[in-house]
Parts: structure tokens; sequence; C-alpha cells
């Protein structure tokens, strides 16, 4: 069979060997994504059509209004999860703690907890603009038998078995990575099956897109500050293309298919930056580091980091290496 031409079925099952666990597990784990990426893709798309889109009246622990969309998309995910019982912890974006699963016989007998971002970007969804769901997968360090604790949760990047996207756009991709290169999937509609479209994805040596929101520019630390002008300057194969969506899995995907770097820095508004590192930035780190990029806080890597809470926020550097790489050095000399 022609590798483009495989289901994601098919290729998690002919590639299970290089997941270094249970072969079964990650099997069932991303079949639990796809099931559940699908049944949210059905609602994405016909959001403008039902009541689902615009506010739900309440906020999530980050203080931000929550979507109608980002309270179903988290509700299905978790219950998705649930049900297949192959994991024993849940941790969301939406959620003020994490979840224990027991399973079905309460025996807490599973190895795995799944971290996520259930609908990243979701301010964008009443204007029709892509969005996605990121997902992150650990096993659990505290003993099987037991219910999970916040340490099975508070694991640094390096210990992730799993990561990946799924993005809703004008196609719907599943991209994920278990530590042996980073393969996408297109959602084929007619038939509800996903179809290698994408092996082997990787960076492009060159890149020559930045995104950043230079709204906040005034609010900037000035490395990136000097990091911007250094973009703009027309010089060697620039000034760079400035692209930015505001949805992160949006923004991601087009810089690692194209070539760029995503930056979401500290501000004088946000001193600790931003983006989550347990439901944002280590699954993107993991995938970007997999496709031959990089990603750090601007001094140092990401999936080194060692959490301390479970909604820790932290600045975000993501992309080509070269780019990130130069600017971690505009970084370091205004340090």
């Amino acid at each position: 069979m022609e590798e483009r031409n495989r289901t994601l079925g098919e290729f998690i099952i002919e590639h299970q060997n290089s997941f270094q666990y249970s072969t079964g597990e990650l099997s069932r784990i991303i079949n639990s994504i796809r099931l559940a990426a699908k049944v949210v893709n059905y609602k994405v798309n016909k959001a403008g059509l039902v009541d689902i889109v615009g506010a739900a009246g309440e906020q999530n622990i980050q203080g931000e209004d929550q979507q109608k969309l980002d309270v179903y998309a988290n509700e299905v995910f978790i219950q998705t999860l649930i049900n297949r019982e192959i994991v024993c912890g849940i941790g969301s974006e939406e959620n003020d703690d994490f979840i224990t699963v027991a399973g079905s016989d309460n025996s807490h007998n599973n190895k795995y907890v799944v971290l996520m971002d259930p609908l990243d970007g979701s301010s964008n969804i009443d204007v029709n603009v892509s969005v996605g769901t990121i997902f992150s997968v650990f096993r659990r360090i505290t003993p099987v038998g037991t219910p999970v604790t916040i340490e099975d949760f508070l694991q640094p990047g390096v210990n992730q078995v799993a990561a990946g996207y799924v993005i809703y756009g004008t196609s719907t991709m599943l991209v994920y990575t278990t530590g042996h290169g980073v393969n996408g999937f297109t959602l084929n509609p007619a038939i509800g099956t996903f179809y290698l479209s994408h092996p082997n994805m990787k960076y492009a040596e060159n890149g020559k897109i930045y995104s950043i929101n230079e709204g906040n520019y005034v609010h900037f630390p000035q490395g990136v500050k000097d990091y911007i002008k250094y973009c703009q300057l027309e010089e060697g194969d620039r000034p760079y293309t400035s692209r930015y969506i505001g949805s992160l899995v949006s923004d991601f995907h087009r810089n690692m298919i194209k070539g760029g770097i995503y930056l979401y820095p500290t501000t004088s508004k946000t001193p600790n930056g931003k983006l989550r590192l347990l439901y944002e930035c280590n699954p993107m780190a993991f995938i970007a580091e997999q496709a031959g990029g990089k990603a750090s806080d601007g001094y140092k890597r990401i999936m080194e980091i060692q959490p301390t809470e479970l909604h820790q926020r932290v600045p975000f550097f993501c992309g080509n290496k070269e780019m990130v790489e130069k600017a971690e050095e505009f970084m370091a000399k205004a340090k």
C-alpha cells in the first residue's frame, strides 16, 4: 500500500513497535482523540448554523470568557477518554483542577495522563477562523493502582510519550508524534476517515515568516523588539513576512509547513507570558523538535522547564531552529 494512502488506524498499527510501551495503549489513546476530534469537527463546521457560537456566560480558570464550543469540546474529549478506559487522569485548560479517572472496576490501573487544550483559538470561532485541539500524553509517575496526584501532571515536557494537535480548518488534520517524527492525517469527511497526507513533516531549513502580535510591541521586552527590527531589515533574505492569525494551532501549522517562527513573549501586561506550559507549549515544543525545529522561553528549552502549577504560563518562542536561535541571541544581548 502506498504510504500516503494509509489510514490513521493502519498507520498506528504498522508503527506501533516504535512506541516504547504497550502498543495497544497508544492505539487506544490516539483512537480516542481521533473519535472526539471527528465529533468536535462536526460541530465546528456547522457552528454558523446552530446556537453554539458565542459566549457560554462563564469564565474558565484563566479568567477568560468560555465560548459555547469550548465547553462542548471539553466535555466531548473528557468523556471519550474516560469511556475508553485508557487514562488515569485528565488535565484541561478549561478545568480548575485535574480529573482523576478510575476504571470500571475502580482499580486506578491505567497508566497515562492526558493534558489538553480542547479548543485553542476559540475566540476566533465567531469569525470563521481556524481553531484546534492540542494534546499531550505522559506516563503516570505515581504507583499504578492508586489515584493520580498533581505530581503526575507536573512533569517536564521531556517526559512526554506523545503529543499532537487537530486543526479544524479548510480541511481537518490530526498531526502527532510519539518521538519518532511528525505525521499529519487529513480527514475525508465523506467517509469520516483520516488518511496520511503529510508524512515525516519537517521545518523548511530557511524560514521567512515571523508570527507575533505586533500590536503589543510597546509592551515587549527589548530583545523581542530588537528581533522584530531584525526581521524587518532589508538585508540578505530579509525582510521576512509577518503572518499572525491569533490561533496557536493555525500559526504553528503554517510555520511548520512553510518555515517560520512563532513568538508569544512576556509583556508588561502578561509578565509570565500568556500561553500555558502544560496544555500548549510542551506539546507544541515536542512536535517542533521532532520536525527539526526548536522551542524555548527565549533563554532555555521549553521541554526542560519543571512545571510548578497546573495552569502555569510561560513565554514561547517556537519554530525554525535558526530563527529561534537568532531570537535567543537578541534576548541574551538585551538581558
